[in-house]
This record gives C-alpha cells, structure tokens and sequence, in this order.
C-alpha cells in the first residue's frame, strides 16, 4: 500500500464510503416470467390448454332470444367476469374451431327477489355475444 493510499482511507473515509453506497446494486431477475391476463389462448390439444378455454366461458346462454339470434350467426354465451372480448374470441376461436368476427359483452346486474317477507337476490352474469363469420354455425345443443 502506498501513501497515498492510506492518506486517501484516513481523510476521505465518509466519501469512499459514499461512493460504494451509490453504487447501484445488481436486480435480480424474477424466478417466473408473468403472464398478461390478455394472452391468446393456444390451440387446445392438451387438457392443460382445455382448462384455460374453460376459465374463460362458462357455459352457452340458451334463452327464446339466443335462439332467434343463432340463426343469424350469432351465439350467446355466460363467461367470467375477469375476460376480456380479445380472450373470449380465442377461446371460441379454439374450442369450436371457426371464425369469430366481432363479440360484444354484457354485464347484467344482480336483482332483488323478495318472497313474502323474505328478500334475498338473484346473481348477476356477464354475457357474451358472438357473431361469426358467414356460412359458419356451431353445434351447441345436439340434436
């Protein structure tokens, strides 16, 4: 060690120890990458892949009006809450195997039911409806 050295740990002390501290200190990468909640869904091939399509809708909505609408081309279904329409086209893109053109969704509010004195309410869904392209049809109720 030379003396400038030492002079430099003897009087400058608080600024080397300053300067280590301003150092900035290497990030550690995360263990797991995290995925966006808008993610295409893959193709469904494996169970894995079926249980995300099966997160996403939950099942067809089957009411006098769906059923109007479905010879239009267009299908209702009840989804969850947290999709959005981008995921929703994958997952009937994917499970049915057509051409999804537009979806619109909506959210209906849960209702007050009262029964003599008795109140109590009745769930609140979101729907979704979705128009596919000309020519094509899906089977939902077999015949």
């Amino acid at each position: 060690m030379s003396l400038f050295d030492k002079f430099k740990l003897i009087k400058g002390s608080k600024k080397a120890k300053t300067k280590e501290r301003a150092m900035p200190k290497e990030k550690k990468e995360p263990a797991k990458e995290i995925k966006p909640k808008t993610e295409p869904v893959k193709l469904p091939s494996r169970k894995k892949d079926l249980k995300e399509v099966y997160r996403i809708l939950k099942e067809p909505h089957i009411s006098e009006k769906a059923t109007f609408l479905s010879d239009n081309g267009k299908y209702v279904f009840k989804v969850f809450f947290h999709t959005n329409k981008i995921q929703i086209k994958n997952a009937v893109e994917n499970l049915y195997g057509v051409n999804v053109e537009n979806v619109k969704v909506i959210n209906i509010k849960a209702k007050t039911r009262t029964m003599r004195n008795i109140s109590g309410h009745k769930a609140g869904y979101k729907k979704a409806i979705i128009t596919l392209q000309k020519g094509q049809k899906i089977e939902i109720l077999p015949h």
